[in-house]
């Protein structure tokens, strides 16, 4: 049976995961740089052993409050098409092999900008982790309501 591995973490209590090759590297840093006339979204740029990273904060493309950028914040740092950028989010989670057979579409009750973002959910141990669409996640031009 064929199977994902989905790297997850945690943004206001809620489970999200990405597919693991999206995935460059999990960090903590403590330095951003912000970015005058940037959309709300980006948190701000970190230099990345002399490569510049955004930081998009993952709560602010939710539809939530941004988070406070005062000590570590941990960051997902993504493989893109162009340059890596980073989404901000509360926690780090596990690495978890999941079969593609228990892949559900997003649930009715999904709504606002959370539903554009996720691409379907998976149920584990008591818990629903919805699976972030990377490329959505990362857009911070996309109309957030």
């Amino acid at each position: 049976m064929a199977s994902r591995q989905f790297a997850t973490f945690e943004v206001a209590d809620q489970l999200f995961g990405v597919e693991v090759h999206t995935v460059q590297e999990v960090l903590s840093y403590n330095e951003y740089t912000p970015v005058p006339g940037a959309p709300p979204a980006v948190g701000g740029l970190f230099n990345l052993r002399g490569q510049v990273i955004a930081a998009v904060d993952l709560r602010v493309q939710l539809g939530l409050a941004r988070q406070a950028l005062q000590g570590p914040v941990m960051n997902v740092i993504l493989r893109g098409d162009g340059e890596p950028v980073s989404l901000l989010v509360d926690r780090i989670g596990e690495v978890v092999d999941l079969e593609d057979d228990a892949f559900e579409p997003p649930p009715d009750t999904l709504s606002g900008p959370t539903r554009e973002l996720v691409v379907g959910t998976f149920k584990l141990d008591g818990r629903l982790m919805l699976a972030l669409d990377v490329n959505q996640a990362v857009d911070t031009y996309r109309a957030t309501t």
